[in-house]
């Protein structure tokens, strides 16, 4: 019988609900701006619960996925590591990748980008790897070197 009170709610009385507001506009693209824009439109409890779902979803998608760092893991062990073992270096000692040294030494300051520039280039030793790893590998191994370096967590 429920189901029958929810029925009869004139769809103009619903449409009318739903469109006095405007909507904001969505900060996400895909899915997701889908799904806020249902949220924006949607009677409040299932507002509510398409917010929800929309927060979680963005909580759980970081830069920096675990999947992300893994692979970053996996390509500095392989590749990196023979220089810069433990964030070290190997070949000149006051360039390690802690994040003092690489505010120090890295063109561009320290984030991501910057690292990615030096990865695909290379400087001074320091060989170009853009021709032996993907995009993606790039983009995993400077998001792996730059969170070891902002939390501190490199082992000497």
């Amino acid at each position: 019988m429920a189901s029958r009170a929810l029925a009869t709610v004139p769809r103009a009385q619903v449409a009318k609900a739903s469109t006095s507001a405007p909507s904001p506009k969505p900060f996400v693209r895909g899915p997701l701006a889908q799904l806020a824009s249902v949220a924006a439109a949607a009677p409040s409890s299932v507002a509510f619960f398409a917010g929800s779902l929309a927060a979680a979803v963005v909580l759980a998608s970081t830069p920096a996925q675990a999947a992300d760092l893994a692979l970053g893991a996996q390509i500095f062990n392989g590749n990196c590591a023979a220089c810069h073992q433990g964030g070290r270096n190997a070949v000149i000692a006051e360039k390690t990748l802690d994040k003092a040294a690489l505010e120090q030494y890295l063109d561009g300051g320290f984030n991501v980008q910057a690292i990615i520039y030096q990865v695909e280039n290379g400087k001074g030793a320091m060989p170009a790897w853009s021709d032996r790893l993907s995009e993606e590998e790039i983009q995993a191994v400077a998001e792996y070197v730059y969170k070891q370096a902002s939390e501190a967590a490199w082992k000497y």
